[in-house]
C-alpha cells in the first residue's frame, strides 16, 4: 500500500498563510540559506524562517492585468464599457500608470484606443 505525502506537511504556518499574498504579486520563496540581501525575510517569533524573492519589475503591467481579469472575470476586450472603466480605475489604483508605455499597452490589451484609456482616466480624475 503506498500512501501519497501532503505536499504542505511540515511547511512553516508563516508560509501557508503569507502563500496566497505572494502567489497574487508574483513572488517566490526563498530558502533562507538561499536568500539575497533583497530579499524579504519572514521571520516568526524571531527566527527566519524563509525569504521572499520580489518579482522583477519586468512583467508587472502584464501580472497588474491578469490580476484584473481574474477579479473582473472575464480578458479585457471581453469586458463591457462599464467593465472596462471598471479594469481602468483598478489599474490606476494600483499604480499601473506610472509604467512607461502602459497606457498605450493597456489599450492594446483592452482592444480600444490610447484615447479611450486617457478618456476614462481623466473621468476618474475629475
Amino acid at each position: 500500500m503506498t500512501f501519497e505525502r501532503d505536499p504542505l506537511a511540515g511547511v512553516h504556518p508563516l508560509v501557508l498563510a503569507a502563500k496566497p499574498l505572494v502567489d497574487a504579486v508574483g513572488a517566490a520563496f526563498i530558502n533562507v540559506d538561499h536568500a539575497e540581501p533583497s530579499d524579504v525575510p519572514l521571520v516568526w517569533e524571531g527566527v527566519t524562517v524563509a525569504a521572499v524573492r520580489l518579482p522583477p519589475l519586468h512583467g508587472a503591467l502584464d501580472r497588474l492585468i491578469d490580476s484584473v481579469e481574474t477579479e473582473l472575470g472575464d480578458t479585457l476586450p471581453m469586458l463591457s464599457r462599464e467593465g472596462k472603466q471598471r479594469a481602468i480605475r483598478i489599474l490606476d489604483e494600483r499604480g499601473a500608470f506610472i509604467l512607461r508605455r502602459a497606457v498605450e499597452d493597456v489599450a492594446d490589451a483592452m482592444g480600444v484606443s490610447r484615447i479611450t484609456v486617457y478618456n476614462y482616466l481623466n473621468a476618474i480624475h475629475r
